[in-house]
């Protein structure tokens, strides 16, 4: 049987995996489903107004490529992880072999409630979008209640994700190759309508003006409140969009050459979104030239272009972006779904047994609905938003329990990386000697956006405020700081006793039923 098994499937023996997945995926596959995750189609629209309201135009103009700079060393700290461990289990795996069984209990933990936030922010999003591009063509639609309008069309684009990840195997690696193309494609062909379509433009001055309107420190864009609080609070909108990236290390069972291309398309990924993102920003920005019609819808994306564009073109944008976000959310189910079936191999996750199974086709199915559940759940509070507005602080709550979960789940492997220093045994893509200072500006980037992001998103969501109100509340740390401590306790009371990391399943020996 050894013989028989390529180099990918040897190094996962190697590794103490089964070839259970079907090998199927290139390397520019691989590359592909990073790529559409962090999608400049999805997150630079949904997550616009958090950049736009906190710090304006210079939290965009600027903001982008200073934290993509830093996103792009967390990418390279994890592509030499990826390369030296291409497992399904990816973040999860890597912790529990540089450090001990409770590093890869957290780590797994937050990283699939970060892929299941994350899967639950991009389908609002996409909802949100196509309620919109609907409403363009119907009158009735667009007078509709737009909170539960935009839920139900967010409960049927998770169960076509689930259906096209349960159904459509081999389909799948062909239509994340059909997303990269949309989003190479559609990116120019919004930058080339926000170019030629509105009568005028900013001018460069405009893209360095700073906005405040987060109720934090007054209107003014200046003083100690701006540039400590409510600009950073801005940097969501960079480090929410390139996020997801992780999705190459979890497709890595299924991509052909897994040590070089998926280490390749981890920070490609990153490096290639976060020029077209930043292009298709600058085109928003230079097209806002009504300001306050911008002002007057919460800092949605939208505004810019409907004031600035005749309604045909705009509603292409609408369709454009919808299309894009689709595409990223079928590929965030398709990386949690991953993540799921791996950590429930090794026992991890309540009713393992029915996670880690796969289908005929190699498939795992069970994984896909349970994640696909979960993330519906956890968006229920959305269908309610604060009075006088029409957006759910619980979309910005998701978003920050994806940056968060996601976040400080690449933490806990970069850093047990910089501990082990020469004793780590790298793959064909390493850093070499650049690891340490990489590793330590990862780490500090990550502890500080964690912090940030846990922090209250407007004064309504402060307790005490005489304002005060539950819907304005960011629940992040209620939520992801609920999770901390139930794993925490479950570990100290249960799982210390009975998980032990990653188990061999190429010795086919099944580790006991774990008891809570």
């Amino acid at each position: 049987m050894a013989q028989a098994l390529d180099d990918d499937a040897r190094r996962l023996a190697e590794l103490g995996y089964k070839q259970e997945l079907a090998r199927s995926w290139s390397g520019f596959s691989n590359f592909a489903i990073s790529f559409s995750i962090i999608s400049i189609l999805a997150g630079c629209f949904t997550t616009f107004s958090q950049a736009w309201n906190n710090g304006g135009p210079l939290a965009i103009s600027v903001g982008w490529p200073l934290i993509s700079i830093f996103i792009l060393i967390i990418g390279f700290c994890m592509s030499e992880l990826v390369s030296a461990y291409p497992t399904a289990g990816g973040i999860y795996w890597w912790a529990a072999k540089l450090g001990k069984p409770v590093h890869g209990w957290f780590t797994g933990w937050l990283n699939l409630i970060g892929l299941i936030a994350v899967t639950a922010s991009v389908d609002y999003g996409c909802a949100t979008f196509l309620n919109i591009t609907i409403g363009r063509f119907s009158d009735s639609w667009a007078n509709g209640n737009t909170l539960h309008q935009t839920f139900l069309l967010f409960a049927i684009i998770l169960v076509l994700h689930a259906l096209i990840n349960i159904f459509s195997h081999r389909l799948i690696s062909i239509l994340q190759n059909v997303s990269v193309w949309w989003h190479v494609f559609g990116a120019a062909a919004v930058v080339l309508i926000l170019i030629f379509g509105p009568s005028k433009h900013q001018d460069v001055g405009f893209l360095f003006e700073q906005f405040n309107h987060s109720g934090f420190g007054g209107d003014n864009g200046s003083g100690p409140t701006f540039w400590l609080y409510v600009l950073p609070l801005g940097f969501l909108l960079t480090q929410y969009t390139i996020t997801g990236f992780d999705a190459c290390a979890h497709v890595s069972e299924e991509t052909h050459d897994a040590a070089r291309s998926a280490a390749k398309g981890l920070w490609q990924s990153i490096f290639y979104s976060a020029i077209g993102g930043w292009i298709l920003l600058l085109s928003f920005l230079f097209a806002a030239t009504d300001v306050t019609a911008v002002d007057n819808e919460g800092g949605f994306v939208g505004a810019i272009f409907t004031s600035a564009l005749s309604s045909p073109l705009a509603t292409v944008i609408f369709g454009i972006s919808t299309i894009g976000q689709f595409f990223c959310g079928m590929s965030c189910v398709t990386s949690m779904s991953r993540m799921t079936y791996a950590f429930s191999r090794d026992g991890a996750v309540p009713g393992w047994r029915l996670w880690s199974r796969v289908d005929r086709n190699r498939t795992p199915v069970n994984a896909i609905i349970g994640g696909s559940v979960v993330a519906l759940l956890i968006t229920l509070p959305a269908l309610y938003a604060p009075a006088g507005t029409t957006t759910p602080v619980a979309f910005l709550a998701v978003v920050s329990i994806a940056v968060i979960g996601l976040y400080l789940a690449f933490l806990i492997p970069i850093w047990l990386r910089l501990r082990a220093g020469d004793s780590f045994k790298p793959g064909p893509w390493t850093l070499g000697r650049k690891y340490k200072v990489m590793g330590w500006i990862a780490v500090i980037e990550i502890l500080v956006i964690s912090v940030y992001f846990i922090l209250p998103l407007a004064p309504a969501g402060v307790p005490g405020n005489k304002d005060f109100a539950w819907t304005s509340v960011n629940y992040a740390p209620i939520a992801v700081g609920a999770v901390l401590i139930a794993i925490a306790l479950w570990w100290s009371l249960s799982a210390r006793k009975w998980f032990s990391g990653p188990r061999r399943t190429i010795d086919e020996v099944e580790s006991p039923e774990p008891v809570a």
